[in-house]
């Protein structure tokens, strides 16, 4: 059987589709029966009926590029405890490491942010995936070892208010110059 992958650069299509696949029935598992812990009264209330419930494409779909701006600091550990549940939840942490130091694919840590580094170009990137993010007109920035493309996760994670608990997680474990935390404004062709 001849495979389309090719080493040295080129994407490996075969991996990164066997990935998606493989990450989305995970994630729907993980969902489902949540991870043991009932939710807090402060989880359960922290985000307004109307941000928990609606759905990360739905925002993306709903607001102009450059708009998207996270709700949450990085310094409310409460927030990032969440964040981090639902990270390991969504199996983030299957590519990306478990505090996001990176595995196969980049680190979210460091200051070499693929796509850019601001909420909008972040939110966009786990909702849509790569792919999506560059027909809407998303440039690359910087470059890491990078497997396969990443997949979309708008519907995988359940409601835009937990991707900006994710996102949160993320930013809470920054190790760059504070300078490069967030980026650079979005690149668009």
């Amino acid at each position: 059987m001849r495979s389309n992958t090719v080493f040295g650069g080129t994407t490996f299509k075969l991996v990164s589709a066997s990935l998606a696949l493989l990450t989305s029935a995970f994630s729907f598992h993980v969902l489902a029966d949540g991870d043991g812990a009932a939710a807090t009264p402060a989880e359960a209330s922290a985000a307004p009926a109307s941000a928990a419930a609606e759905k990360p494409l739905d925002t993306v779909k709903a607001t102009p590029k450059g708009k998207l701006k996270n709700p949450y600091q990085d310094t409310d550990k409460e927030i990032v405890e969440q964040g981090r549940k639902l990270y390991m939840r969504t199996s983030c942490n299957g590519c990306h490491g478990g505090s996001g130091g990176g595995g196969m694919c980049p680190p979210l840590s460091n200051e070499t942010w693929v796509y850019g580094g601001d909420d909008d170009t972040l939110f966009r990137l786990i909702s849509e995936g790569t792919d999506a993010l560059q027909k809407d007109g998303y440039a690359r920035k910087g470059r890491e070892n990078v497997v396969g493309p990443m997949p979309p996760h708008g519907a995988i994670v359940k409601s835009s208010d937990d991707l900006w608990k994710i996102i949160t997680f993320i930013r809470s474990n920054y190790r760059g110059s504070e300078a490069k935390k967030y980026g650079d404004a979005p690149a668009t062709n």
